[in-house]
């Protein structure tokens, strides 16, 4: 009886030893995956220096994200975030979809560049869009027998102390700089039993770019054009463009939205 008891209580240090080897390993795991996906996702660079997670906590936090500028933008990114704060639901994390309780985005500075009346915001979420298309389109072909992927959903998604940088060939390397909304967006993916990378990624970017496009922002910019001098009239028409593609954007989202919400399963793993 006590053998049994011995080589039962052997089996069951094994079993913790590998899910502790396990754990200790996600971080790296994860860094790689977000390393590889988020380029296929944006079509541009996207990285993060390091990934740790609580092994019992089930909290992680992502550090240094950038996020490229698309081709045809000469600015050095067009947004990096020293740290977001991931809370998961741990007794979630082995069936599907994930469960994440919260995403916490902190102080992201984001550069807003206009060329030729577009703006790297804009690019980005169409990429994104053309993204969430394509997965959508090569689940729909799939063997219906096929297992689908993992997927999450979202309850809240936190952007704040957020910069925006306006960036422009007129302003001849100098930039103007204002404060960027916050924002809280809940639920996600709850609808629709989890969400693919591509579309997560989608319905936040596409707050981001919202909240660039607010009063409050524009205002701002508005202000420091006229303040440059020689400006005036570029700071009354000049950013319209940039504000109207937003609303179009937003639009457009929010009619995606109502059909499909969206998660953020992107952090973590995409096939």
């Amino acid at each position: 009886m006590k053998k049994v008891l011995i080589g039962g209580g052997g089996v069951a240090v094994v079993i913790v030893a590998i899910v502790f080897f396990t754990l200790s390993n996600l971080g790296p795991i994860v860094k790689k995956t977000i390393n590889t996906i988020g380029p296929k996702i944006t079509k541009t660079d996207v990285s993060v220096s390091d990934v740790s997670i609580s092994l019992f906590g089930g909290e992680a936090k992502i550090k240094d994200f950038f996020l490229g500028n698309p081709k045809g933008f000469k600015s050095d990114q067009a947004m990096k975030v020293g740290s977001i704060y991931v809370d998961i639901d741990e007794a979630s994390i082995t069936k599907n979809p994930i469960i994440i309780n919260k995403i916490e985005i902190v102080a992201p500075e984001i550069t807003y560049e206009k060329i030729k009346g577009s703006d790297n915001f804009q690019t980005l979420l169409k990429n994104v869009k053309g993204s969430a298309k394509a997965e959508k389109k090569a689940e729909s072909k799939a063997d219906k027998s096929e297992k689908s992927g993992k997927k999450i959903v979202i309850n809240n998604v936190i952007v704040k102390k957020g910069k925006v940088h306006l960036t422009m060939a007129a302003l001849a390397g100098k930039t103007i700089t204002a404060p960027l909304p916050d924002i809280h967006l809940k639920d996600i993916g709850k609808e629709k039993e989890g969400a693919t990378p591509a579309e997560a990624f989608e319905q936040i970017f596409s707050s981001i770019y919202g909240s660039i496009s607010t009063d409050s922002v524009t205002l701002v910019f508005t202000d420091g054009l006229k303040q440059l001098g020689g400006l005036k009239d570029l700071g009354a028409t000049g950013l319209k463009t940039g504000t109207d593609a937003a609303q179009k954007v937003m639009d457009s989202s929010s009619k995606t939205m109502e059909s499909a919400t969206q998660g953020l399963k992107g952090l973590f793993k995409k096939d």
